[in-house]
């Protein structure tokens, strides 16, 4: 999740302001880039339990790595995250451990950035006796056994998470994913790009399916991460309507996000907790001593939690976190699809026929059933391999080899089999139904 605390104290008064702030990120195709995050999950490799910040663990690890050339990010005296130029280290609720990366122009380049993070991580985590893992869920944590950051969002989100879902916490403390930030061009291009990647983004959830345990057994889920997803907050996740509509543009995406229910306002480097207010009343000046500023939307914007949200770029959501070659994946898949005209026209080509209602009732049933879900007929291995396809294609066609960090989609797709039914067999086998192998298992 994002640091919050925009600078911008322009006043804000009409969703407007937020749409030009959406379209100044229109970039021309030469500019284009890509942007890579991805959340790791933390263990003690003694007992596996969960790092806290202070014991030898979360902490030490940014101190670590600060040690390496990165300046710190503060929170109440806190050390809750690192920037280095156009990359930063941040904090998950539970101590999940999340590299955003800078924007670069290749796959390559995050080839590279991710060995170079993978290499200080380790570096670090040694000698503290930690490891991380990337998969979409806590296997064996129960939720009251996971640390707290000292990050002061989360705690407002504490309080008012439960109010709104049953999982709001476990979505939290538990989970991890991979995401991959991308550009568009306008205003039209945006809008295809936003109807593609939320209508495949069920597909994005079951091909990188990698949480499939509970505290320690099969939760019946493959992805348990994209579950807790659909009992989070209704208010502020999955697909909205609106994109779908006809004429969708900046200014209707701005209106949605207003109607979004706030969390807080940062003022003089504290945060007012105002979770549930409408972002409405602020800019009518019905909070009192509260007026909106532009600063105050830009991190409203970072409280909505879409399956593909829209900022200056668009950043893809849905998938778990997972093994290091999947990490590279997760970027290859949505470049391919989105980066290439004619990849991105076959990409519209293949959704097209979908209603929001099917990829809705797409959504519920990924969890569970992963490739084994359908769609208009089909079944989801089906539209995988289409969609790799695609993908494949669009890469082949920026002609730097970027299409072979597709290859283990490709192999899932072929098989059916994704990294949690490899674990779930792993478990009934060689594991001896120890669920906590996954975390060594899945070790970057």
């Amino acid at each position: 999740m994002s640091n919050p605390g925009q600078a911008d104290p322009t006043p804000f008064t009409s969703a407007r302001q937020l749409a030009e702030w959406f379209a100044s990120g229109a970039k021309p195709r030469e500019a284009w880039r890509i942007g890579t995050e991805h959340e790791k999950i933390g263990f003690r490799r003694d007992d596996l339990s969960a790092p806290d910040y202070e014991t030898r663990g979360i902490g030490a690890m940014l101190e670590g790595i600060g040690k390496l050339g990165w300046e710190p990010i503060t929170d109440r005296n806190n050390v809750i995250g690192l920037t280095r130029g156009a990359e930063s280290v941040s904090l998950e609720p539970g101590g999940q451990f999340e590299l955003s990366g800078a924007p670069v122009e290749t796959l390559h380049e995050t080839r590279l950035e991710l060995a170079a993070h993978l290499r200080d991580v380790h570096a670090v985590a040694q000698p503290l006796g930690l490891g991380f893992a990337g998969m979409g869920f806590h296997p064996v944590a129960t939720r009251e056994a996971m640390p707290w950051m000292p990050k002061s969002r989360y705690a407002i989100m504490r309080r008012y998470m439960p109010l709104k879902g049953s999982l709001g916490l476990d979505m939290m403390l538990r989970t991890a994913t991979v995401q991959v930030n991308l550009d568009f061009g306008s205003e039209s291009d945006m809008a295809e790009k936003l109807r593609i990647s939320l209508a495949l983004q069920p597909l994005a959830t079951a091909l990188f399916a990698a949480s499939p345990f509970l505290e320690g057994k099969p939760s019946g889920f493959l992805s348990l991460r994209g579950r807790v997803w659909t009992d989070t907050d209704p208010d502020r996740t999955g697909i909205p309507d609106c994109v779908f509509e006809e004429g969708f543009d900046f200014e209707r995406f701005a209106e949605y996000v207003l109607d979004v229910p706030m969390y807080f306002v940062a003022r003089d480097g504290q945060l007012w907790d105002l979770a549930g207010a409408s972002f409405r009343d602020l800019m009518a000046g019905k909070i009192p001593g509260l007026r909106a500023t532009m600063g105050d939307a830009c991190d409203h914007v970072t409280t909505v939690f879409t399956d593909v949200r829209l900022k200056k770029f668009l950043e893809m959501r849905g998938s778990d976190s997972g093994s290091a070659p999947m990490l590279l994946a997760k970027p290859a898949f949505w470049v391919g699809l989105l980066y290439d005209d004619a990849a991105q026209k076959a990409a519209a080509a293949l959704v097209r026929p979908w209603s929001v209602e099917q990829i809705r009732a797409l959504r519920a049933e990924v969890p569970a059933k992963a490739l084994r879900a359908e769609i208009a007929g089909r079944s989801l291995q089906d539209v995988a391999r289409d969609a790799l396809a695609i993908s494949e294609a669009g890469l082949k066609a920026r002609g730097l080899g970027e299409e072979a960090y597709l290859a283990p989609l490709h192999e899932i797709a072929a098989s059916g089999q994704t990294q949690a039914e490899r674990m779930l067999a792993l478990f009934d086998g060689p594991w001896r139904g120890d669920a906590g192998q996954a975390l060594r298992f899945m070790e970057v």
